[in-house]
């Protein structure tokens, strides 16, 4: 009597350690940004997909696995890439990896706002060519950047990735603002001292504005060009949220233009697309998403995966579901 076949959990691409789900198979299509093709003939039969954040999940792709899939267990927090409410309607769970990537990615955020305020990429770029040792020794009055002891960030959207942002802040002796509906008292009370404020409010006030807001309609340039014109002309703006939060021609014109100082960004509105003027745009610092980009963060990420394929699989509520 033959051995019934093991469920199938659908990999879309590479990760980080070992994904393993006790009881299942586990596929991976390969280690680049899957073609839509072979995407939809990869998942066919699957129990599980396990999709990046760069897969697109909707009714075509969910069809295209059939009738025996459950569920979705995103890699990545944010699931702005699911169609959650088709995934609802047939009655299929959908889970992502939060908390791990908090860390991560508030480091990344000061890595931006270091990166920016001191100018150095530029910095880098000048010291590697032959025009610096050509010059000789820069005067007082060159590559001058921005300090942030003492000045004002402003934390647009108060969850757990925000707060860890502002309290690395408090080494520079920051004012903390933050955006948010009601009262956040991690926010309020010691150490932070934090400030609840309107938007355009914190957008005068604030020396540095660090968005961490999920997508959502109402979020959706969220950073516009009115906006934009409300911050200082000193102002730096960092995104390490999602790229659409931000009106990528309108900071880019206001970066030409000279109207804020610099901007860090790790996500953009058609990644990997990037906008041409944004990467023309002066003291403007670029990465490739890689927020929770580091071994043990995305290690983590893998395990939970495979935490909340296995609950899905033997039909328990898994760990970390949205849907």
């Amino acid at each position: 009597m033959s051995q019934p076949s093991l469920p199938r959990v659908a990999v879309t691409r590479k990760v980080p350690g070992k994904l393993v789900v006790p009881g299942a198979r586990v596929d991976v299509l390969g280690d680049g940004l899957p073609q839509r093709d072979a995407l939809l003939g990869f998942v066919r039969g699957a129990h599980v997909l396990v999709p990046m954040f760069t897969e697109r999940v909707d009714a075509a792709l969910l069809d295209a696995a059939g009738p025996d899939l459950r569920g979705v267990c995103n890699f990545a927090v944010g699931v702005n890439n699911i169609d959650l409410a088709t995934c609802r309607q047939r009655g299929l769970i959908v889970t992502n990896t939060p908390n791990v990537v908090t860390e991560g990615t508030a480091d990344l955020a000061w890595l931006l706002i270091l990166a920016t305020a001191r100018r150095l990429i530029e910095a880098d770029r000048y010291a590697r060519s032959p025009e610096y040792p050509a010059k000789g020794p820069l005067g007082m009055a060159e590559w001058l950047g921005r300090d942030l002891t003492g000045r004002t960030l402003l934390i647009v959207g108060a969850g757990r990735i925000g707060l860890a942002t502002a309290l690395r802040a408090h080494a520079w002796g920051m004012k903390i603002l933050y955006t948010a509906r009601s009262k956040h008292w991690e926010f309020e009370l010691a150490p932070l001292a934090g400030e609840r404020v309107d938007l355009d409010d914190g957008l005068r006030r604030a020396d540095v504005v660090s968005i961490h807001t999920p997508l959502t309609p109402e979020t959706t340039h969220l950073i516009d060009e009115r906006r934009l014109a409300l911050m200082c002309p000193h102002a730096i703006l960092v995104n390490t949220s999602r790229g659409p939060t931000v009106d990528e021609a309108a900071l880019a014109r206001a970066l030409h233009e000279g109207r804020i100082w610099g901007a860090g960004l790790d996500v953009y509105e058609n990644e990997p697309t990037i906008h041409p003027d944004l990467l023309s745009a002066p003291n403007t610092v670029l990465t490739p998403h890689i927020g929770s980009a580091e071994v043990r963060f995305r290690e983590m990420m893998t395990q939970m995966v495979a935490d909340n394929a296995q609950a899905i699989l033997e039909r328990r509520e898994p760990p970390n579901r949205v849907v």
